[in-house]
């Protein structure tokens, strides 16, 4: 077979592998627990790669492999950032929101903070709701824009074809298997994507003449290269460091991501995810970060014409034998659907459980909450499906605010709730509006080129104003009694 025909086939076996997983978790699926959390259930391995793989979308292939080959040694600023985020996850948070999850029997996040901080819990649902679906809506439309485009460079499909086929199958086996089904392909889809990160950096620094060589190569081709500051110096030092190493604070607010920790099985499998994810995290970060850097000096044409972002796929193809780099290539797919079937999953779940259920008080047997779970899955895949075809970009600038916006709006109050009884549900309410809010009036008037990356800003901003709501909720109780 011709080495496109080998890419295919892999490709194409990959794929059917993800929808065998969906059919199969299917059978377990059959109520509202099983669906959106597989009955609380996951193991150690399940629970940690499948986190850590719906956290990277396609970023981590392409943008971070991209940022490293532009701007060199100064762009690995971003890894001890993230490594800090799962640390914050990991260590602090998951055993916390595991146990609080479990004594409360809550299936979503917005379960979670609604009754464990009671007060106004529909207000603090509806609020929360908001943030979810404008965070999520366009993120979820965007990444099945990305992956049209990956069907396209990688299959040669069409670009709408591609948004089809792609979606669509994210779509069945979300629909199908729910949670269980998610969280098994974000799982095969993490190992695809740590394996292709941990094989190809290796590969291409050889190919270069090992490391040595490597930074004297781009030391000849611009000394910045090889410096950590980028030959940065004073407020831009500072603002660029701390806007990659604040990356990370969006982490603890990842409604797809934190809803793995509720659904472990156990204190110990936390405990044991915990190794797991973060080996998992310092070589796809490093190993993204090196490959650009080796990159650079293999592909120099990239900075004049072409695409960075497109190295990973080009070095796959030119430097692989044609299994090995079809293979490689759904490393680049998996990153995207292991993030885009997760963000899909907890919108739906917002809409059916938290909206429907919860604030309409609609859905009453497991039968029609199940139903009324993949009906939401179904309508909000296709209308996704739909915008990605269009090719609009307004989608984008939906997920420009997503990872900040809910990183901001949630990380804080799920903090200080889960280590504090003294956070009330007000207090919640005006933390959630205000790391969201801070976060889109950063961005829109430009502080965050001018000054710092939005998180930084609006997290901080949203634990004080959680604190201050609090405060305030509670010293006006005994003028209510």
């Amino acid at each position: 077979m011709s080495p496109g025909t080998w890419i295919v086939v892999i490709v194409v076996a990959y794929m059917t592998a993800l929808l065998v997983l969906g059919a199969v978790a299917s059978r377990f699926a059959r109520s509202p627990e099983q669906y959106w959390l597989a009955g609380r259930s996951m193991g150690s391995w399940v629970t940690a790669i499948s986190s850590t793989a719906s956290s990277e979308s396609g970023w981590v292939v392409l943008g971070a492999v991209g940022m490293a080959y532009v701007d060199g040694l100064s762009a690995l600023w971003f890894a001890p950032g993230c490594l800090l985020g799962y640390a914050v996850n990991l260590y602090w948070l998951a055993p916390r929101l595991r146990r609080a999850a479990a004594d409360q029997g809550s299936l979503t996040l917005l379960d979670l903070i609604a009754d464990r901080l009671g007060g106004p819990v529909r207000t603090v649902r509806i609020v929360g709701a908001v943030v979810i679906l404008c965070c999520l809506g366009g993120y979820v439309a965007a990444q099945m824009t990305a992956t049209g485009k990956a069907m396209e460079a990688i299959l040669g499909l069409p670009y709408a074809r591609g948004v089809v086929v792609g979606g669509g199958i994210i779509v069945i086996y979300t629909l199908l298997g729910g949670f269980r089904a998610v969280a098994w392909t974000d799982f095969l889809q993490g190992l695809v994507m740590v394996g292709s990160l941990v094989i190809m950096p290796i590969l291409v620094v050889a190919g270069v003449g090992g490391y040595g060589a490597l930074f004297d190569r781009l030391q000849a081709i611009h000394p910045a290269l090889v410096e950590p500051t980028g030959n940065l110096t004073g407020a831009l030092l500072f603002g660029s460091v701390t806007g990659l190493l604040g990356i990370g604070l969006g982490y603890p607010g990842q409604p797809h991501v934190l809803t793995r920790y509720m659904a472990a099985s156990s204190d110990e499998k936390i405990r044991q995810t915990q190794l797991i994810a973060m080996t998992w995290g310092v070589l796809v970060f490093y190993g993204a970060g090196f490959l650009g850097l080796a990159g650079r000096v293999l592909l120099p044409e990239l900075m004049v014409e072409g695409d960075p972002e497109q190295l990973f796929p080009l070095l796959a193809r030119q430097l692989l034998p044609p299994v090995v780099a079809g293979i490689m290539l759904a490393a680049i797919l998996s990153a995207v659907m292991s993030t885009v079937s997760s963000q899909l999953l907890v919108a739906a779940s917002t809409v059916s459980r938290d909206v429907m259920e919860r604030i309409l008080g609609l859905g009453r047997s497991h039968r029609t909450l199940v139903a009324s779970g993949r009906i939401a899955v179904l309508v909000l895949g296709i209308v996704a499906i739909l915008v990605a075809m269009q090719e609009v970009r307004l989608v984008f600038w939906f997920v420009l605010y997503a990872w900040s916006g809910l990183g901001a709006a949630f990380g804080p109050v799920l903090l200080l709730a889960l280590t504090t009884r003294r956070v009330t549900g007000w207090g919640a309410v005006a933390g959630m509006a205000t790391g969201f809010l801070v976060t889109v009036v950063w961005k829109q008037t430009g502080l965050s080129t001018t000054i710092i990356y939005e998180l930084v800003p609006a997290f901080l901003a949203a634990g004080l104003a959680t604190l201050a709501g609090s405060s305030l909720d509670r010293s006006r109780r005994p003028a209510r009694g």
